[in-house]
């Protein structure tokens, strides 16, 4: 079976090297990935995908595209003689590119679907306070995340996964169910089953507006909002002019008396207990964050060279 696979980010790679490990039934014959580009703030020169890298140390061919719609793309794809195209965490595909593929083109993505149809969806999970999520394989079409399923499989969120573990988890079981689906397309032997529009939410793209902190909800909301958003883009706020990622916070349950002064959602208290910020129920802890310019600290590495002389301002996050 002659495979082009199409993927980038790390999420993509466990798929490609399960694929690649079964060379007696599989032939991957193009891996398609975004264009080098800088990937460090603190390294300017282009860097290559992590699909990338790992077909090249495969000695696999590779194209770059950052244009699947291009008239070159599809004449590259074609030139394939593709049996089947593996989709992971890459760009849109046009029908013109999907359909070259003799038995099909199918998609890994990362949500038990219709659930989560977007850019998304492992962030938004947690975000949502769910516990439970999973990965869909489906056949591509026209509207975005919307064809007919062809296998899933379901993963527990636990309490403390964040967006990069659960990630991680994701793409391990997508991998295998990739494999799996490979094999029923070349017995013949799909199942497909039909998505329910009715049931389906959305996981747009993460932007700067829509990973602000919004310190007037629930603690617990907060806390789901943080974690579903680490390490990577990463929720954020605002702590005296500077941004302020926040990567990890609990909610926080004392019998100690905090004060009423400051007390609006956003309010700073600190003390022994650490760092903690007023939500619209109660306070949470903030336990790991970077403050602009700075790395990555935990709380109490952080207070230890913290000074805040201004008591007649109370400290707020905004």
């Amino acid at each position: 079976m002659r495979i082009v696979f199409m993927g980038t980010p790390d999420f993509a790679v466990p798929s490609l090297q399960r694929i690649a490990s079964e060379n007696n039934e599989f032939e991957i014959v193009l891996v398609v990935t975004g264009r080098d580009k800088p990937r460090r703030k603190k390294n300017a020169l282009p860097e290559p995908t992590p699909v990338k890298q790992y077909a090249l140390e495969l000695g696999l061919p590779v194209y770059e595209t950052d244009d699947p719609s291009s008239a070159e793309f599809a004449a590259i794809v074609s030139a394939s003689r593709p049996d089947v195209i593996v989709v992971a965490a890459f760009r849109i595909l046009p029908p013109a590119v999907y359909s070259i593929a003799r038995l099909g083109a199918f998609n890994l993505h990362a949500s038990l679907l219709p659930a989560y149809r977007g850019a998304a969806p492992i962030n938004w999970a947690i975000i949502g306070g769910d516990r439970v999520t999973g990965v869909t394989t489906f056949f591509l079409q026209e509207k975005v995340d919307t064809g007919s399923m062809i296998l899933t499989e379901s993963v527990t969120i636990a309490e403390d996964d964040n967006a990069t573990m659960l990630a991680e988890k994701l793409s391990m079981k997508g991998a295998a169910l990739v494999v799996e689906t490979l094999r029923l397309i070349n017995a013949g032997n799909v199942s497909v089953k039909k998505q329910n529009d009715r049931l389906a939410s959305k996981a747009p793209k993460l932007t700067k507006e829509n990973t602000r902190i919004r310190w007037d909800s629930r603690s617990a909301e907060l806390c789901d909002f943080i974690r579903g958003l680490a390490m990577k883009p990463a929720a954020w706020t605002t702590m005296d002019g500077k941004n302020l990622k926040v990567y990890k916070a609990v909610p926080f349950e004392s019998p100690i008396s905090l004060p009423e002064r400051g007390n609006e959602p956003g309010s700073v208290y600190i003390g022994d207990s650490g760092l903690l910020v007023r939500t619209a129920d109660g306070w949470i802890a903030l336990q790991q964050f970077q403050l602009e310019g700075k790395k990555i600290m935990e709380a109490q590495e952080f207070l230890r060279g913290f000074r805040y002389d201004d008591r007649e301002r109370p400290l707020l996050l905004l």
